[in-house]
């Protein structure tokens, strides 16, 4: 990357990202609530209910941020998030968790293509575009440290700890800190209709000349696709951490859980390190051919998801382990160089707007494979699940990529 690129600008985008992911508890999330006594069915329905909040207000929230200011929409998102937590914190049983999952589901949506939009603007302005891949690969490879920390402070917590609990309340203090990054951002990549009388109006009819496009419909629909598929299932992968920590012979004098909690969070230590280094190599793997990549990764990653899913019914851990975090790299190679390409196919002063409809498509996507998912699980294992819902996803991407129009 460009060396000029490398300014204060650029690590506050880098520390925002590493701040957003310091989500302790995202390690032991399943664990968690199966600690908690829901079963995987109820699971999905809390999942689903996230997205279907999210996907309610994931367009206006778009407008709003194009409207009124990216900054505003962001802040508003992290306070979200901070209630989100604290209801965890205090909460035992399914109900409250509801009203937690609500709460997340609308910061999710405030936030969701806000700050990529921003980074957008930022790039335009300086006339950096055609850095926009690698630009948002390394700002993008920090989120993915910022998951890798968050994991192993986790991890350290919960062996100390011996608890859960303690670190949705932990998960507060970067979001905080996070709060006071996003009011020191420049005013010029705000966006505010209001200030910027000059700008085309955005309006409904240009919202949808723009998304009707077969390019721009064909970048959406791949790019949700995947990401909606890894959101909806990633945390099963915690049951399947477990089973490959109890087969670790060291820590045999510690208790289980604390014994789990230490490997857990370095198993994700590991995995956010690979992802981070994807993100950075998205320019290198894009430079080939970014739209036949995205499909040929779309179909890898739910082949992944199948073997994921075979390995796990024949009790083989590891193997499924190892092709499931294959899944989680591919996402990490995917994101930066499609986030470039719906760039260079939307006008700039609706790119939010555009990203929160991709969001929203994704979030449709991740209900119903959430609530599939569980009640598969609940009622055939984790493997069938994986094997069923991978396989209708291979399906219906060949289907639908006959269906669109060239």
């Amino acid at each position: 990357m460009q060396t000029q690129l490398w300014n204060k600008q650029y690590a506050k985008f880098s520390a925002y990202g590493f701040l957003k992911n310091l989500r302790f508890f995202d390690a032991f999330f399943i664990l968690f609530l199966l600690e908690k006594g829901l079963p995987y069915t109820q699971i999905g329905i809390l999942y689903a209910a996230r997205e279907i909040i999210t996907n309610i207000i994931e367009v206006p929230s778009g407008f709003i941020a194009d409207k009124y200011g990216r900054k505003n929409a962001l802040i508003g998102s992290f306070l979200f998030y901070i209630v989100s937590f604290s209801i965890f914190y205090l909460s035992e049983n399914f109900w409250p968790f509801l009203l937690a999952f609500l709460s997340y589901g609308v910061a999710d949506a405030f936030r969701s293509g806000t700050h990529k939009g921003m980074i957008m603007d930022y790039l335009k302005l300086n006339n950096w575009q055609s850095e926009k891949i690698n630009y948002y690969g390394h700002t993008r490879a920090w989120s993915q440290k910022g998951s890798a920390a968050s994991s192993l402070i986790a991890g350290v917590i919960v062996f100390y700890s011996g608890s859960y609990q303690s670190i949705f309340l932990y998960s507060i203090i970067p979001y905080l800190i996070n709060l006071l990054l996003i009011l020191s951002y420049p005013q010029e990549i705000n966006l505010s209709q209001s200030s910027h009388k000059n700008q085309n109006a955005l309006t409904l009819k240009s919202f949808f000349q723009v998304i009707k496009q077969p390019s721009v419909l064909k970048i959406m629909n791949a790019s949700a696709l995947h990401s909606a598929y890894l959101k909806a299932v990633k945390d099963y992968i915690q049951p399947l951490m477990v089973s490959v920590a109890l087969i670790i012979p060291i820590l045999l004098e510690v208790e289980p859980d604390k014994k789990n909690g230490l490997l857990i969070g370095l198993f994700y230590f590991v995995i956010y390190l690979a992802t981070s280094r994807a993100s950075q190599l998205a320019a290198k793997v894009a430079a080939s051919n970014k739209t036949r990549i995205s499909h040929q990764t779309l179909i890898a990653g739910f082949l992944f998801g199948i073997g994921t899913g075979l390995f796990y019914f024949y009790n083989l851990w590891i193997p499924a382990l190892l092709l499931f975090i294959g899944i989680y790299l591919i996402e990490n190679v995917r994101k930066p160089i499609l986030t470039g390409l719906i760039a260079d196919n939307v006008p700039n002063e609706m790119l939010v707007t555009v990203i929160s409809m991709q969001s929203l498509i994704k979030t449709v996507i991740t209900a119903l494979l959430a609530i599939a998912f569980g009640i598969m699980a609940d009622a055939y294992g984790i493997g069938i699940a994986f094997i069923a819902v991978s396989s209708i996803l291979i399906f219906s991407t060949l289907v639908v990529d006959k269906l669109m129009p060239k």
